[in-house]
C-alpha cells in the first residue's frame, strides 16, 4: 500500500500562530519521513516544552510530550527499549539551548542514534516574548526591558565541540532543503542535529525577511568531514550558511554496547557466558 502525507499527519490539527515557521518544518519532516517511507507505526516523536514542543501531537507516531528540557535523555530511553524504531526529538532554543542544553554533551559522546530538531526562533515564544539564551545582545524583551546584556550562544560551534556527528542547519522557508537534510539526517547512524531558524510572528526577533537575507547554501565545494572548515563556516556571519556542517562516521552507543557485551559474555574457552554468569560475577 503506497503511504501519502495524510499518513503522517495525527488527528490533532497544529495550534500555531498564522505565519509561524514551525509550519513549514512540520510538512519537512512529514514529506522526509515519506519520502523515506517510514511506517508511523515504527516512528517514536519525543519533544520538550514551548511551541516546538508540540510538534509529538501533530505527528502520527508513538509520541510523547516531556518536561522543560528534558526531551533528549528521555529520547535516549525511548531508543534504548525500542532500537530498530526511528526516534526524533524536537524542541525550541529555549528548551533544547536553555535548560536543556547540558543533555546534548552525553548524548553526543554516546552517539544515539537520533534525530533532534531543534528549532530556534531566539525567542521565548510560548511564554509570551521572554529573552532566550540565542536572542542577540541589546535586544528588548519582557525579561530585557533595557536590552539583552547576556553574551548570545554561537550554536553550531557547540555542536561541533560536542563532535555531533551530523549536524545541519537551515531555515524554515526552504521547505527543499530542510526535507533534504532532514532526510540525511534520519538515516544517518548517530546522534544528529538539525538546526533551523524559523520566525516568531507574535514576537518577532527573528524576521523572516531579514532571515532569507542572511543565509545562503555552503559552497559546492564544502567539505563537511572537515571539521576545521565547518568551525570556519559556523563562525561566518556575513553571510550566515545553511546546508549540512559536519557528518562523520563513528561507533553508535547500540554498536558499542553490543560489542562490550559479546566481550563480556565470552570466557578464555570462547564459550559464552549466560547473563547470570555474568551478574553472578558481581555477586
Amino acid at each position: 500500500m503506497k503511504r501519502t502525507l495524510q499518513d503522517y499527519k495525527s488527528d490533532i490539527k497544529p495550534v500555531w500562530c498564522p505565519g509561524c515557521g514551525d509550519y513549514g518544518v512540520l510538512a519537512a519532516l512529514q514529506k522526509a519521513l515519506l519520502a523515506l517511507e517510514i511506517p508511523p507505526e515504527d516512528i517514536i516523536t519525543v519533544s520538550g516544552i514551548g511551541c516546538s514542543g508540540r510538534f509529538s501531537h501533530f505527528l502520527n507516531s508513538y509520541s510523547f510530550h516531556g518536561t522543560h528540557g528534558r526531551a533528549l535523555p528521555t529520547a535516549v530511553g525511548a531508543k534504548t527499549a525500542k532500537p530498530d524504531c526511528t526516534v526524533l526529538v524536537a524542541g525550541g532554543d529555549g528548551d533544547g539551548l536553555g535548560i536543556g542544553g547540558g543533555h546534548i554533551s552525553p548524548v553526543a559522546r554516546k552517539n544515539v542514534d537520533l534525530t533532534y530538531i531543534l528549532i530556534d526562533n531566539r525567542v521565548y515564544g510560548l511564554t509570551k516574548g521572554q529573552a532566550s539564551p540565542t536572542t542577540p545582545i541589546g535586544t528588548k524583551t519582557k525579561t530585557s526591558p533595557l536590552g539583552v546584556y547576556e553574551s548570545t550562544l554561537d550554536v553550531l560551534p557547540v555542536f561541533l565541540a560536542y563532535d555531533v556527528s551530523f549536524i545541519a542547519r537551515s531555515i524554515s522557508t526552504n521547505m527543499k532543503q530542510m526535507t533534504e537534510i532532514m532526510q540525511a539526517a534520519i538515516t544517518h547512524k548517530g546522534m544528529s542535529i538539525v538546526y533551523i531558524m524559523s520566525p516568531c510572528v507574535t514576537f518577532p526577533v527573528l524576521k523572516s525577511k531579514e532571515m532569507k537575507e542572511m543565509y545562503q547554501p555552503l559552497p559546492d565545494s564544502y567539505d563537511p568531514t572537515n571539521k576545521m572548515m565547518a568551525f570556519e563556516m559556523a563562525y561566518k556571519s556575513g553571510p550566515m550558511y545553511s546546508g549540512i556542517f559536519y557528518q562523520i562516521s563513528k561507533p553508535t552507543l547500540d554498536e558499542q554496547l553490543d560489542s562490550d557485551f559479546e566481550k563480556a559474555t565470552r570466557n578464555n574457552k570462547s564459550k559464552p557466558y549466560s547473563v547470570e554468569e555474568v551478574l553472578n560475577g558481581f555477586a
